[in-house]
């Protein structure tokens, strides 16, 4: 009679059946076979295959029992580092999972008659660091993988060289104190650091610079140093603040004599004044918002639909500085959109456009050129204090369309 396919009904049915772990005393590792009961094991203890498997085993049992061992250490191992790495685990739970797979090899097929003997080799081979404590026995895996050694010593190689580097700047910095020590040395001369105290706590350190000012220009070096030792020791002496009138003279007469050529003279107000004002004008002013009512805008953004995307209107109304009412100068509709969904718009030169951002902001003027290759535009402003002049250089979203063109 054939034997029973692979596919058959009766085969789909015993894999049925033999589905999930059985009992282990039913078990035969020299045939690779589980019975349900104990009937079908005495069955199968009976039968010729296992009677001549039976005889091999007895031809060379340390063959059989080393594969079986090695098998079972492999996969121990194996599950160990996989699942659990380098961390202390218990026994049993590494056990348990082991024993899920139902192919698995059996330890009462390995050389090893219990789990605790098993664990006990692992730690005197070296393959595993073994504890034991009042729950059981707790494994760590060793990991010698030349992959995570090269690793280590890598790593360890890095550290040793980092060291090495702050060892041997260490040295250098040491090797410099001693040579500045050595050369003070030398010279016969020490230097003592001490704290800075005030005799009287009640005097006040002052700097005539008044005096240092107006010596400056007629003194010769040597006077000068001494000025400025004169002028320290009577300051320490008298203990007196330096007076503001006396300073303001000295730097007009230094003034004086630095415009002598022209005969104009300026004071230190004056000075200050127009310091102010090319702070004011090199200064350049921008800000985060930058949207202005009666400009020209491009909506650039497609949440609003296809009929508003790439089309222009004007800012009627600008809410909370970065919101702003716009009408559409196609249909006349109004939406209200944010400022980062809207673009300037660049006329035609001699149209008229408004400054949005930077120094010349709120001013309008008319356009000259684009600039292409820097992206901006000239114009020549037309309102403020800077009325009739040229600027370039003024970036695309700076500035806009003025809308009053259009109607």
């Amino acid at each position: 009679m054939p034997k029973q396919g692979f596919l058959t009904p009766k085969a789909i049915g015993n894999r049925i059946k033999s589905k999930g772990l059985q009992k282990l005393r039913w078990f035969c590792q020299m045939c690779q076979k589980q019975c349900r009961d104990e009937n079908g094991f005495k069955c199968h203890t009976m039968s010729e295959s296992h009677q001549r498997q039976l005889l091999l085993f007895a031809e060379n049992e340390e063959k059989f029992l080393d594969s079986f061992s090695e098998e079972f250490f492999d996969s121990f191992m194996e599950l160990l580092r996989r699942r659990f790495g380098t961390r202390r685990v218990h026994c049993n739970v590494i056990y348990n999972e082991y024993i899920q797979d139902k192919e698995h090899t059996h330890m009462n097929a390995t050389k090893w008659e219990t789990l605790t003997e098993f664990v006990k080799w692992l730690g005197r081979e070296g393959f595993c660091t073994v504890d034991q404590t009042e729950k059981g026995w707790f494994i760590t895996y060793i990991d010698r993988d030349p992959a995570t050694i090269a690793r280590q010593e890598a790593v360890a190689k890095k550290e040793k060289v980092e060291l090495d580097d702050e060892e041997r700047i260490q040295r250098f910095i040491q090797r410099q104190v001693e040579k500045g020590a050595g050369g003070a040395m030398d010279q016969g001369t020490s230097q003592e650091f001490t704290e800075l105290q005030r005799e009287d706590d009640e005097s006040r350190v002052s700097f005539n610079l008044g005096k240092m000012a107006a010596t400056s220009k007629t003194e010769p070096k040597d006077s000068k140093m001494k000025a400025v030792s004169d002028a320290t020791s009577s300051n320490k002496s008298h203990s007196s603040w330096a007076n503001p009138l006396k300073d303001q003279q000295s730097v007009t007469k230094k003034d004086g004599n630095s415009h002598g050529k022209s005969g104009k003279r300026k004071s230190a107000l004056d000075e200050i004044i127009e310091e102010e004002e090319r702070k004011k004008k090199a200064k350049v002013t921008r800000t985060e918002n930058w949207l202005t009512e009666g400009i020209v805008v491009k909506v650039t953004t497609k949440r609003l639909g296809e009929k508003y995307h790439k089309k222009k209107g004007v800012i009627t109304e600008v809410r909370d500085l970065f919101t702003g009412v716009v009408k559409m100068v196609d249909t006349g509709a109004k939406i209200k959109v944010d400022q980062q969904h809207v673009e300037t718009v660049i006329p035609a030169p001699g149209k008229l456009v408004l400054v949005v951002n930077g120094p010349h902001r709120g001013q309008k003027g008319s356009l000259l050129s684009l600039e292409d290759q820097s992206f901006s535009v000239s114009i020549k402003l037309q309102t403020g204090h800077s009325a009739g002049k040229m600027v370039g250089g003024i970036p695309y979203e700076d500035v806009s369309k003025l809308a009053i063109q259009d109607t």
